[in-house]
């Protein structure tokens, strides 16, 4: 059976008993765009706002709890939705999943101190988990293997266009004093409301899924034990770098997660196909060289969304909405890429190759990344923006329906959000890991970069420049080389290195960027890890049917098998 897309090109035309045409499946994934569009746009927004929110509360060395405390409760609950969704149907947990968003963005947009907000940012998360998973999840059940890389495409593109429009919108948000009577920043939170209830709205009269219930058991030691596993772990990956990676804090947390995992494992072999992640589906190759590619490209996409944007800020001295819009190369790579592999897995059912040629050509991005310095033109590194991003977009949604593939589509959810889970886990230690280096090399690096620039002539012009000497901007950095060192001068807060005069700014952007590519050359490392893997991965031929039908299939055969 093909569905009506596969069959011929005229999407009008009906399509076989049990699927949907290209029409109807459009109006469901436009209600579920504007789901993850809510989720997506969140992260971007909140990130570019969070200095002027951390300023107005009186809380700006807690800001990273706002982050953290919703990126543990968005990662822990991933895959308890991805099985909740598989034993009562996708349509109710979007549905909740969305009003926890919502409620958590409303009480976000009110806070009063940055405990409030940590608080209420982890309410958001419990909402987010769900939503990424869950609509991918939905597509699976709506559309056949053969055509979901096609519309799986359109989803990246959300992806792409909130990474661009985040920050300009964040940034309009925190410069706006008030907007209709409420401070501005506080919109930043309060946005998702309108929209949210537009997507409730929309989901709830548009997607109308069949369910089939089973017996079943909740898995609610193995949600307890991964909690208890994650939360500690990433903790100590938000803030192990602050506290001290050898400090008895960041060990105990360490201890105490792995006992978590190790409770999880056992929780799981117990419960036996009534997991949340079923340990038997370890035993598909395909399942699992899928979700370990995953892992490790998290780790090295995050290596550089993590250190593109700071590169953009500190070393070319970009506003936080110019840098975003100095990410578009890197967006139109993803789009470009996601469509292209979509398309052409579409025509021929094959899937392989695009997590091989993409993952080469993050390794290709990733090391001429590392070859970048200070005086980069920013038309050069936009190039190489463009190949990492069309690596990118070659390996996301592959991935995922390499893993949605390799299991029964009664088990959709479970392959869905364990795909989401292993890429986030593998975003979180990425992000940890690599802005670990950055900092703990910048400040050799810097002080390098000065015993070589501090001789030149340009710069000894700087400090017999009457101009210069009379800046209190430059002041920090005079006053520490007259006492023969740096160690005045803290790198916590960069912003003065855009207010120093070009010439002493020098030294300060060429250490950064040399940290910036010691971290970029790890990161290209990790993704050659990534390419060896997915050279293993086994291609699973691609059905035509989707989940839907392959689902009523199955549930009749074993109907017909219990007679």
């Amino acid at each position: 059976m093909t569905t009506a897309d596969t069959a011929t090109p005229n999407h009008d035309q009906p399509a076989p008993s049990g699927e949907l045409t290209h029409r109807e499946v459009l109006v469901i994934m436009g209600g579920l765009m504007m789901a993850l569009m809510l989720a997506a746009l969140d992260q971007t927004i909140v990130a570019s706002a969070m200095r002027v929110v951390a300023d107005d509360l009186n809380g700006l060395s807690m800001q990273a709890w706002a982050t953290t405390a919703y990126l543990i409760t968005a990662t822990v609950t991933t895959p308890l939705y991805g099985k909740l969704s598989d034993l009562y149907g996708r349509k109710p947990l979007l549905m909740i999943a969305m009003a926890v968003f919502l409620a958590g963005s409303a009480l976000s947009g009110f806070s009063q101190s940055m405990y409030e907000l940590a608080g209420f940012r982890a309410i958001q998360g419990l909402g987010a988990g769900g939503l990424f998973s869950l609509v991918l999840a939905t597509i699976g059940d709506i559309v056949s293997p053969r055509e979901r890389a096609r519309y799986q495409g359109y989803f990246l593109a959300v992806f792409g266009t909130s990474s661009v429009l985040g920050p300009v919108v964040g940034g309009f948000f925190a410069g706006s004093h008030e907007i209709l009577g409420i401070t501005g920043w506080r919109w930043v939170f309060l946005i998702n409301v309108p929209l949210g209830l537009a997507a409730m709205v929309v989901v709830s009269r548009v997607l109308q899924l069949p369910l089939h219930r089973r017996e079943h058991r909740i898995d609610w030691q193995g949600a307890v034990a991964l909690s208890i596993g994650l939360v500690p772990l990433l903790i100590v990956a938000e803030q192990g770098r602050g506290w001290g990676w050898t400090s008895g804090r960041t060990l105990g947390l360490i201890a105490l997660g792995a006992l978590g995992l190790i409770a999880f494992v056992l929780a799981e072999r117990r419960i036996g196909n009534d997991a949340l992640i079923p340990l038997k589906h370890f035993r598909n190759p395909t399942f699992s060289v899928a979700n370990s590619a995953g892992l490790v490209i998290g780790m090295a996409m995050f290596g550089g969304f993590a250190c593109l944007p700071l590169y953009l800020q500190i070393v070319k001295g970009a506003s936080p909405t110019k840098a975003g819009l100095m990410l578009l190369p890197l967006t139109l790579g993803v789009m470009v890429g996601s469509a292209a592999s979509g398309q052409v897995i579409s025509r021929t059912g094959r899937y392989k190759a695009f997590p091989i040629v993409g993952s080469a050509l993050l390794v290709i991005g990733l090391v001429l990344f590392s070859r970048v310095g200070w005086d980069t033109p920013l038309w050069q590194i936009g190039i190489y923006m463009l190949i990492f991003g069309l690596g990118l977009g070659g390996n996301m949604q592959t991935l995922t329906l390499a893993a949605q593939a390799s299991l029964p589509p009664s088990e959709m959810g479970v392959a869905t959000s364990s795909a989401t889970f292993f890429r986030q886990m593998g975003g979180t230690l990425g992000t940890a890991v690599f802005l670990s280096i950055l900092f703990s090399t910048v400040g050799d690096k810097i002080s390098g970069a000065f015993r070589a620039i501090v001789p030149t002539p340009e710069f000894q012009s700087a400090l017999n420049d009457p101009a210069v000497l009379a800046n209190p901007a430059n002041e920090p950095v005079l006053r520490a080389l007259q006492g023969g060192g740096l160690n005045g001068v803290s790198i916590d807060d960069s912003s003065f290195i855009n207010h120093l005069d070009p010439r002493l700014a020098k030294p300060f952007m060429a250490g950064f960027s040399e940290s910036m590519d010691l971290v970029f050359m790890v990161a290209s490392g990790v993704a050659v890890i990534a390419l060896v893997l997915v050279i293993f991965l086994k291609e699973i031929p691609l059905s035509t049917q989707s989940g839907i039908v392959a689902r009523e299939e199955q549930a009749a055969a074993a109907a017909a098998a219990g007679e």
